[in-house]
């Protein structure tokens, strides 16, 4: 069982910097990748940004690319994603997701086991 949570979220305005952390707890040994997912209300909620775990392989949804960025640190078992230049359109409650398995689709949610709460972050114009 691996516990996620997620914080950092508050009220920015547009064109601010944020940054969001994912703790992990529990059995993370054999964790192969993490992302993180935004949901918007009334919205499905949608792929942001993964990595593989082991070789830091990165992958961005079209949108977010050149803005956003995500990084891990192994020893600590600690996610984060980076959000530069924010746009009202990032608002949303942004989730941590961890998987297990192997050889999944990253920016699949489907692939995931782990889920945190969720941590709101509102970019105001």
């Amino acid at each position: 069982q691996v516990q996620l949570v997620e914080s950092g979220g508050r009220l920015v305005q547009t064109g601010d910097s944020l940054t969001l952390s994912c703790q992990a707890s529990g059995r993370t040994g054999r964790n192969y990748a993490m992302a993180w997912f935004r949901q918007a209300p009334g919205k499905e909620r949608e792929f942001v940004t993964g990595l593989i775990w082991t070789d830091g392989l990165r992958y961005w949804a079209d949108d977010v690319r050149g803005r956003f960025a995500i990084s891990r640190d192994k020893d600590k078992a600690n996610l984060t994603l980076q959000m530069n230049n924010l746009k009202p359109k990032a608002t949303a409650m942004y989730y941590c997701a961890g998987s297990g398995r192997e050889q999944i689709p990253v920016t699949d949610r489907g692939s995931y086991e782990y889920w945190g709460r969720g941590t709101k972050v509102l970019v105001s114009s």
